[in-house]
Protein backbone atom coordinates (compact mmCIF):
# COMPACT_ATOMS: atom_id res chain seq x y z
CA UNK A 1 0.00 0.00 0.00
CA UNK A 2 2.50 2.43 0.67
CA UNK A 3 4.69 1.60 -2.07
CA UNK A 4 2.32 2.55 -4.44
CA UNK A 5 1.27 5.43 -2.55
CA UNK A 6 4.72 6.44 -3.01
CA UNK A 7 5.15 5.69 -6.51
CA UNK A 8 1.87 7.28 -7.74
CA UNK A 9 3.48 11.05 -5.65
CA UNK A 10 6.86 10.33 -6.93
CA UNK A 11 5.48 10.38 -10.70
CA UNK A 12 3.34 14.18 -9.68
CA UNK A 13 6.21 15.66 -8.18
CA UNK A 14 8.07 14.95 -11.13
CA UNK A 15 5.08 16.04 -13.69
CA UNK A 16 4.82 19.18 -11.24
CA UNK A 17 8.72 19.41 -11.71
CA UNK A 18 9.06 19.15 -15.01
CA UNK A 19 5.63 21.77 -15.53
CA UNK A 20 6.53 24.31 -13.24
CA UNK A 21 10.38 24.05 -11.81
CA UNK A 22 11.79 21.97 -9.25
CA UNK A 23 11.72 25.19 -6.56
CA UNK A 24 7.96 25.94 -7.97
CA UNK A 25 5.96 26.24 -4.12
CA UNK A 26 3.39 23.19 -5.52
CA UNK A 27 6.72 21.13 -6.71
CA UNK A 28 8.12 21.63 -2.78
CA UNK A 29 4.54 20.62 -1.21
CA UNK A 30 4.48 17.42 -3.28
CA UNK A 31 8.10 16.74 -2.23
CA UNK A 32 7.30 17.43 1.34
CA UNK A 33 3.90 14.89 1.09
CA UNK A 34 6.39 12.31 -0.61
CA UNK A 35 8.98 12.49 2.24
CA UNK A 36 5.94 12.08 4.56
CA UNK A 37 5.15 8.97 3.08
CA UNK A 38 8.62 7.69 2.87
CA UNK A 39 9.00 8.45 6.86
CA UNK A 40 5.57 6.39 7.40
CA UNK A 41 7.05 3.64 5.68
CA UNK A 42 10.27 3.66 7.19
CA UNK A 43 8.84 4.20 10.63
CA UNK A 44 6.21 1.00 9.83
CA UNK A 45 10.06 -1.20 8.67
CA UNK A 46 12.04 -0.14 11.90
CA UNK A 47 10.78 -2.59 14.05
CA UNK A 48 11.41 -5.31 11.37
CA UNK A 49 15.10 -4.40 10.78
CA UNK A 50 15.90 -4.23 14.27
CA UNK A 51 15.73 -7.78 14.85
Amino acid sequence: MYYLKIEQKREQMLTLAKTYGLTADVTVQCSQELDKLLNQLQAKMVPFLMK
